[in-house]
C-alpha cells in the first residue's frame, strides 16, 4: 500500500494565489498591448511614417501587422483566450519592437526596454497558460496549455520575429557599436 505525503499535493491556497498571479500578469501584458495598438490604430498615418523612417520596407502592410497583433494579442490576453496563441503573437511583435529600439545603438545600450520585458512576460503566459481566471479555464477547461503547444508556439514566435524582420526591414539590429544615421 503505497501513502501520498499531503506536501505532494498542490494547496488550493497556493494554487488560487498563483493563478491571481496570472491574472494581474495577463491584465499588465494586455493594457500594455491594448494600449500600444490603440495608439497606432488611432493614427496610422504616423505609425506608417515610423515604419518607413525606420527602414521597414512595405511599411504600410508592417504597420497594420503590428497594430492588429498587438490589439489581438492584447485582448487575447485580457480574457484569457487561446492564451498560447496570443502570447505567441505578443512575443513576436515585441522581438521586432525591441530589435527596432536597439538597431541603431549598441546592442547593450538599452537592453531591458518595454518590449523587451513584455517579450519576456507574455513568454511566461505562453508557458504557464492564463490560469483559472479565464475563457481558456471556464471554454476550453485548460488553464494550462501542453507543453508541446507552448514550446511549438515559442519557436513559432521566435521564428515570425526573425522572419519578418528579416523580410521586412532587412537590417541587422544587433551591433557592436552605434550605427551612424
Amino acid at each position: 500500500m503505497t501513502t501520498t505525503d499531503v506536501s505532494d499535493r498542490p494547496s488550493t491556497t497556493s494554487s488560487s494565489v498563483a493563478d491571481l498571479g496570472l491574472l494581474i500578469l495577463r491584465i499588465s501584458v494586455a493594457a500594455s498591448m491594448i494600449q500600444a495598438g490603440a495608439i497606432k490604430a488611432t493614427d496610422m498615418g504616423t505609425t506608417i511614417e515610423f515604419m518607413e523612417s525606420g527602414g521597414w520596407r512595405m511599411s504600410t502592410f508592417a504597420a497594420y501587422l503590428i497594430t492588429s497583433t498587438e490589439l489581438a494579442g492584447g485582448l487575447g490576453l485580457l480574457i484569457g483566450f487561446l492564451t498560447p496563441l496570443a502570447a505567441c503573437g505578443i512575443v513576436a511583435a515585441m522581438i521586432d519592437a525591441w530589435a527596432a529600439n536597439v538597431s541603431g545603438a549598441a546592442v547593450w545600450a538599452d537592453p531591458f526596454n518595454v518590449p523587451f520585458l513584455v517579450a519576456f512576460a507574455a513568454a511566461t503566459l505562453l508557458f504557464t497558460g492564463a490560469g483559472v481566471y479565464s475563457v481558456d479555464a471556464r471554454v476550453f477547461g485548460r488553464a494550462r496549455w501542453p507543453g508541446a503547444v507552448s514550446i511549438t508556439l515559442f519557436v513559432v514566435a521566435v521564428a515570425a520575429a526573425v522572419s519578418t524582420w528579416v523580410f521586412l526591414n532587412g537590417t541587422n539590429p544587433f551591433h557592436l557599436t552605434e550605427q551612424s544615421g
